[in-house]
């Protein structure tokens, strides 16, 4: 977790990030992404507004120490402190939230912290104190992340894929519209002139399987996995042409066989 604190925080956020920070209203939450000048998504992450001066990226894969160095960069004169908050335990619980979409619920200094509904049957929870968790449950989560479409982004993806490619339209974590930040002129000719050729697709695949996997087809590879989760089944996000002939994938010499994703929106 990262914390941005400060007069300018909001404005910076707003200039760094791809989203459009500037609508986010405080006790709320949205998903948004930083990327590099190239257009390609450098982190994936919750952007919560706390206060009217305050800002809280919850990072699923990205080092929120790493991630708050390159930030500072930018910072030049704007009044902003970027702060990892490593004292906060950020833990996920399967069960139905009841909260309104993309509202924060609690207080950041409770014991039981802050709590937002990522989809409509799992919650996740920010406070000081630990909560119980397991490696089954953990693994759970992921492959429950990746049948949202929820990207999730080991260090050898980050900086590899644009946000159409990895299908961050689903989860509003870039705008359009809102004008310049960087990756902006990548993200947007790519939007406006149809440019988009490869999309996310959600595979069936072996065990075994891991982020980087190659997805053949007649022969051919025709696209890589971006994450990968479970066993029997064991899930994976691969980046591949929009437009797929007939014929059967394969990723590890194994068949890969395409499945829906889910809905991501809260309640």
């Amino acid at each position: 977790m990262l914390a941005l604190d400060g007069p300018d925080a909001v404005a910076f956020a707003h200039a760094q990030f791809a989203s459009d920070v500037q609508k986010l209203d405080v006790g709320t939450w949205h998903w948004s992404t930083w990327l590099n000048p190239k257009g390609r998504v450098i982190a994936l992450f919750a952007l919560l507004r706390t206060s009217a001066e305050s800002l809280r990226l919850v990072l699923p894969d990205a080092n929120a120490t790493l991630v708050g160095d390159a930030l500072r960069r930018f910072v030049f004169r704007r009044k902003v402190t970027l702060t990892p908050r490593a004292e906060l335990h950020v833990a996920g619980a399967f069960y139905i939230p009841r909260l309104p979409r993309g509202a924060l619920e609690g207080a950041e200094d409770a014991a039981d912290g802050l709590r937002l509904a990522i989809d409509a049957g799992r919650t996740v929870r920010i406070g000081s104190a630990p909560a119980p968790h397991s490696a089954q449950a953990l693994d759970a989560w992921n492959v429950a992340d990746l049948r949202a479409g929820i990207p999730r982004l080991p260090a050898p993806q980050a900086e590899q894929w644009t946000p159409q490619q990895l299908g961050l339209e689903r989860l509003d974590a870039y705008s359009v519209s809102k004008g310049c930040y960087p990756g902006q002129e990548i993200v947007a000719r790519t939007h406006f002139l149809g440019k988009a050729k490869r999309q996310l697709v959600l595979l069936r695949v072996a065990d075994g399987v891991g982020a980087g996997a190659d997805v053949v087809q007649d022969g051919r590879a025709i696209g890589s996995v971006v994450a990968a989760a479970g066993t029997a089944p064991r899930l994976a996000l691969a980046v591949l042409p929009l437009e797929l002939a007939e014929s059967p994938l394969a990723a590890g010499d194994e068949p890969a066989l395409p499945e829906p994703l889910q809905e991501t929106t809260p309640p």
